[in-house]
């Protein structure tokens, strides 16, 4: 992955991004992942009707994923669950229904304005077996081998340093944990220019990894059992929505087309060894 994107930067256009969903969801017109006609179709008709009458209607709002990793990992009653940048909550908030009150779930996050929207959203659930935590994926705060699983949704390709993010996911799962994210997936090579692109790396474009990046990145952690199953795959209509709720930029869209790039959202899991 080539690009000029200073890593600083980078985290705080995310933050900023984040930050502005939030205060969207909390205003009294209640704006979400829609506003007027204008939908983002990555992030849309990711959750059940019976799911999304599972958590508060804020939670759902603030959802920014490209896919449902709840409902493509199983949960054990009583397993402690790790979601990386959580957001408002959601997949935390229906992750702590599966694993019930002998279970854990934390969610962290760097944004202050979307964890306090989590908060709220946490309350208003009744969730006592929840905790919010503030920090960056790269530097997760929480001991070694302390979580049963990691699941995150579209967050991950968002990192400068994507290497760092699984190490410290290796780190905190148990010895035989699992690994369960959605994610954004690019098949292709996309250009310097695109990757170097702002707009694009919050839109969850520009920073997404091939999938043979993906693998290699996982291996060179630790994990085991590494597999990427495709969930959506987006079309030239779905990437131009984005760029229409300005998401990604119209040129970036022009050069992904003209190098015939295609983006797919997958569920990308694996496996700490059960002896490592």
């Amino acid at each position: 992955m080539r690009s000029n994107i200073n890593a600083n930067d980078l985290r705080e256009a995310v933050r900023k991004n984040y930050a502005l969903r939030a205060l969207q969801v909390a205003a009294p017109e209640g704006g979400g992942c829609c506003s007027g006609s204008s939908c983002d179709p990555i992030s849309t008709q990711l959750y059940s009707e019976s799911e999304a009458q599972l958590i508060p209607a804020d939670a759902l709002k603030a959802s920014l994923g490209c896919g449902n990793p709840t409902a493509l990992t199983t949960l054990a009653p009583g397993e402690v669950v790790l979601d990386l940048g959580s957001g408002g909550g959601i997949d935390v908030l229906l992750s702590a229904k599966r694993v019930g009150p002998d279970g854990f779930v934390y969610g962290l996050d760097m944004t202050d304005e979307m964890l306090e929207l989590a908060e709220r959203n946490r309350k208003a659930q009744g969730a006592a077996n929840v905790s919010f935590l503030k920090g960056h994926i790269e530097e997760i705060p929480l001991p070694d081998r302390t979580v049963d699983v990691v699941i995150s949704n579209c967050v991950i390709n968002l990192s400068a340093d994507k290497g760092q993010v699984l190490r410290e996911a290796f780190r905190v799962l148990k010895p035989g944990g699992r690994f369960a994210v959605s994610d954004v997936v690019v098949q292709g090579e996309l250009s310097a220019a695109v990757r170097s692109d702002m707009e694009s790396w919050t839109g969850c474009v520009a920073g997404a990894l091939e999938e043979s990046q993906y693998r290699q990145l996982l291996s060179q952690a630790g994990f085991e059992a590494i597999d990427l199953e495709i969930t959506r795959v987006y079309e030239h209509d779905d990437l131009a929505g984005k760029a229409a709720t300005s998401c990604c930029g119209t040129e970036s869209i022009a050069e992904i087309d003209a190098r015939g790039v295609r983006f797919v959202s997958a569920f990308v899991h694996a496996r700490r060894p059960a002896s490592g």
